[in-house]
Formats: structure tokens, sequence, C-alpha cells
């Protein structure tokens, strides 16, 4: 079959294959763009947990009577020490050397400061793992919200130096004269026998 002249240049036109022309993919440039969480997420509990942010920056921002630098507690601290009453770390549950511990007097101090803590009459059986302290003398230990890891606790710290000592829980049940557990690392005391504790004093502060 014969096709005019006109009609043949037309077919030629689009039968013809166009060009290749090599475009780069979208995901290459996808790929050069940095994703980064917006600084806001931070203010969000859950997520800034997951981003390792810590929603209890009060308690690294308040002024202890003891200032000494990270340098220096390191130089008095062993590394365990360190990683739990400097960086808040936990020891393992069961593990603490005052967790089956119940002296008849005495009084148990912090290990980073020397600061009397608890009263050993405090000292109560929880069966939690950790040593277990239904109250504290008065002024020794500083409160703090702490919304790491996605929930919502009452970290305890050392009010003469801010060391981490652990959280307090309220409401077990236990039968105590104030119904709450202070559980505590046993890496983050000492215990010292003799009970010379003054009774006066502030009540425990609260942040």
């Amino acid at each position: 079959m014969r096709y005019s002249p006109l009609l043949s240049t037309a077919l030629c036109r689009v039968i013809q294959p166009r060009p290749y022309v090599r475009r780069r993919p979208q995901v290459q440039q996808l790929a050069k763009l940095r994703l980064s969480p917006p600084s806001s997420m931070s203010g969000i509990p859950f997520l800034g947990a997951l981003l390792g942010r810590s929603s209890s920056s009060n308690a690294a921002s308040m002024s202890y009577p003891d200032q000494r630098t990270n340098d220096e507690w390191q130089a008095v601290l062993n590394k365990e020490q360190f990683r739990i009453l400097r960086e808040k770390g936990t020891e393992p549950a069961g593990s603490g050397k005052f967790n089956k511990h119940y002296p008849d007097q005495g009084v148990y101090t912090c290990a980073g400061c020397n600061a009397p803590l608890y009263k050993a009459n405090h000292k109560f059986q929880s069966g939690c793992g950790w040593p277990a302290y239904f109250d504290s003398i008065p002024g020794a230990v500083t409160r703090h919200e702490d919304r790491a890891f996605g929930m919502t606790r009452t970290e305890i710290v050392c009010s003469n130096c801010g060391g981490h000592l652990g959280h307090v829980f309220k409401g077990e049940g236990f039968s105590t004269p104030t119904d709450e557990r202070h559980c505590v690392n046993s890496i983050s005391l000492n215990f010292s026998p003799d009970d010379k504790i003054v009774e006066s004093g502030p009540k425990e502060s609260k942040a």
C-alpha cells in the first residue's frame, strides 16, 4: 500500500524514537537531604525519650551546695558510682549490697558527698530488688519529675550534691507510715552504724 508523501512524513515523525534522556532518580535527590527531628519534638516526653533526651532537665540545672565538676567527681568515684550518681544509671535488681541489709540503727549516707540521707528505721522490706525506705531525713532528699523512657516518675537526688539516688513511688499499699517507697540504688549509698542525726531541719525539698 502506498501513502501520500505528506502522510509518510507524518508517520515517520510519530514512529521515530525520541532520544533517551537520563534523569536522576528522585530517590538519589532525597538521599542528599539530612533528615533530623525538629527541635520542638524534644518537648514531647515520649519522643524526647526516644531521642535520648530526658525532660527532667530542671534536676541538672538546679544549684546544689556541692558544686564539683564531672572531672572532680570522676577523681573520687569509681566507674559504676559515676554512672549511677552522676549519669542517672540503675544497678541490676537484687545486686546491691544494701538490698537485704536491715540494721537496728545507723545512717545511710550519700556515696558521693557523705551527706546523711536515711535512718536505719526508715528501711523496710519491699521485695522490689532495691533498698526501700518509707521516708528520708528531713531536707536530705530532693524530688524532680522524670519523664524519661516515655513515662512520668519522681526522681530523688541528694540535696547536697544532686547525686542520683533512684525514684520514689506512692500508693503501692505498703503498711508504712507514709505509703511511699524510696527505691534507691545501693551504689548511691554508704552506711554508718553510728546514728548521730539531728532531728531538726527543713522538710524534704520538692521541685
